[in-house]
């Protein structure tokens, strides 16, 4: 593959990505919003409550992706998307508040709906339930569908800032993202007898020692 040289490529990536979480995660209800990569020292992501784009023409929402982010795991960067698609969801479809205090403190109404849709989420005294994390089904997601979202990896080639939020409703600064270990998505391997599975990091000789047989990666 060719590494990424033009922004517009960056960001039909991202929109793949969004298509496919939209279709896994939220049955195709969201409208597609204008997908950006910019620079940002304040948040992992973020998720517009207004019509940002052509507004003459019925409006879009944005959903901004900061450049410095995306040398993570990709299972970080993808649930970042989730958690800004989350915030739309709640904005557009169940017409729900998620967040306080201009969009930085979110409330359990966005844990429940976060945790519904593939994320594990924690909390903060300052900006309650933004803290989240992929969950085991969300990998499942990413492992199916790994030619769309290893695309995304050939542009993550710059450390991302030690002081950046998870992302928040309106933009504002939130505390960072607990990530997992890798520089790359995981690996899941099944014992072709029993069904045992476990994920790895890296390519890895592993058996099943209930059936004596070796695992398979899927």
């Amino acid at each position: 593959m060719n590494n990424i040289d033009k922004m517009s490529r960056l960001c039909g990536m991202l929109e793949k990505a969004f298509r496919v979480l939209n279709e896994e995660l939220f049955s195709n209800s969201l409208p597609t919003p204008i997908l950006t990569v910019i620079p940002s020292s304040k948040s992992y992501a973020h998720y517009t409550v207004y019509d940002a784009w052509d507004a003459k023409q019925g409006g879009k929402r944005e959903i901004n992706i900061a450049s410095g982010t995306l040398d993570r795991p990709i299972e970080n960067v993808v649930a970042s998307l989730v958690h800004e698609m989350v915030h739309m969801n709640n904005d557009l479809v169940l017409n729900i508040q998620d967040t306080s205090n201009r969009g930085v403190y979110h409330n359990k109404l966005f844990r429940r709906e976060a945790e519904a849709h593939g994320l594990i989420v924690s909390r903060s005294e300052k900006y309650g339930w933004s803290h989240t994390e992929p969950g085991e089904a969300l990998i499942d997601i990413i492992i199916k569908h790994d030619e769309v979202f290893k695309e995304i990896e050939l542009c993550r080639t710059s450390s991302y800032p030690s002081a950046v939020g998870v992302g928040t409703h309106t933009g504002s600064g939130s505390p960072a993202i607990s990530t997992i270990g890798g520089n790359g998505h995981q690996r899941k391997y099944i014992c072709p007898c029993c069904g045992n599975s476990v994920r790895a990091t890296k390519a890895v000789n592993i058996g099943c020692l209930d059936c004596g047989v070796a695992m398979v990666q899927c």
